[in-house]
C-alpha cells in the first residue's frame, strides 16, 4: 500500500512544521499546508490529498465549516486534531463528517496509526474527545429523536459494536469471521440507517443514545 498523502490544516506554522516533521519520519507523504480553512479547501481541491489534518480553530473560515465542504465535495477524509474545550467544535465536525478525531496530545504512534485508518477509509474516534460533545450531537438525530438503532440488522449492530469498540475492518472482520468487504457494506448500512456523516459520526449518534448497539431490538 502507497503511503497516506496528508494535508495539514492548521493556523500556527510552528505547529504544522511539527506534524510534518512527525508524519514524514513515520513515511507519510505530506504534499501540502494551509494556514486557514479557505486554503485548506482550496489545496485539497486541487490536491487531492487522502487525509486532511484538521486544526477546528483557525482565521477566517474556521475548520468545522472547512471540513463540511471538503467532505462533502469529496476531496479527501478529515482527521480532526481538537483541544479539550471545544465541545462545540467537535460536535459540528462530527456532523459535517470528520472521519477521526484525536487529541493534539496524542503521541506519533497514535497519529500515524491514526492517519493511516482514516486513509483506509476507517473511523478514529478518542472518546476522551467525544464525550462531552455527545450531549450536543444526540439532540440533532432525526430532527430531535434517538437514532433509530432498532433498524439495523443483528450483524449490523454487531459490525457498530465493533466500530464503537475502535476496532478496524480487519480486526471487525476476524472478530465476527467475516470478509472485510462484507465488513464494509455493513458500515455503509449502519452509516445510512442512522443518518450519519461518518463512522465516527455514527458511533457519536449511537453513545449519545445512552443504550449499546448490540441492546437494541433485532430485525
Amino acid at each position: 500500500m502507497s503511503a497516506p498523502r496528508v494535508l495539514l490544516a492548521d493556523d500556527h506554522a510552528a505547529i504544522r512544521e511539527a506534524l510534518r516533521i512527525m508524519l514524514e519520519s513515520h513515511g507519510i507523504d505530506v504534499v501540502g499546508e494551509a494556514a486557514d480553512g479557505a486554503v485548506a479547501m482550496r489545496n485539497a481541491a486541487a490536491l487531492r490529498p487522502d487525509v486532511v489534518l484538521m486544526d477546528l480553530r483557525m482565521p477566517g473560515v474556521d475548520g468545522v465549516t472547512a471540513t463540511r465542504e471538503i467532505v462533502a465535495a469529496g476531496w479527501a477524509e478529515v482527521l480532526v486534531l481538537t483541544s479539550f474545550d471545544e465541545d462545540d467544535l467537535v460536535a459540528g465536525a462530527l456532523r459535517a463528517g470528520a472521519a477521526g478525531f484525536l487529541l493534539k496530545t496524542a503521541d506519533a504512534a497514535t497519529l500515524v496509526d491514526a492517519v493511516r485508518r482514516v486513509a483506509a477509509g476507517e473511523g478514529v474516534l478518542d472518546p476522551r474527545v467525544t464525550r462531552r460533545a455527545l450531549s450536543l450531537i444526540a439532540p440533532s438525530a432525526g430532527e430531535g429523536r434517538a437514532p433509530r438503532l432498532e433498524m439495523l440488522t443483528e450483524r449490523e449492530r454487531e459490525v457498530l459494536d465493533g466500530m464503537r469498540a475502535g476496532m478496524s475492518n480487519s480486526q471487525i472482520s476476524d472478530d465476527l469471521g467475516i470478509s472485510i468487504a462484507t465488513v464494509k457494506t455493513h458500515v455503509s448500512n449502519v452509516l445510512s440507517k442512522l443518518g450519519a456523516r461518518s463512522r465516527s459520526h455514527a458511533v457519536a449518534l449511537a453513545a449519545g443514545t445512552g443504550t449499546g448497539a448490540g441492546e437494541a431490538g433485532s430485525n
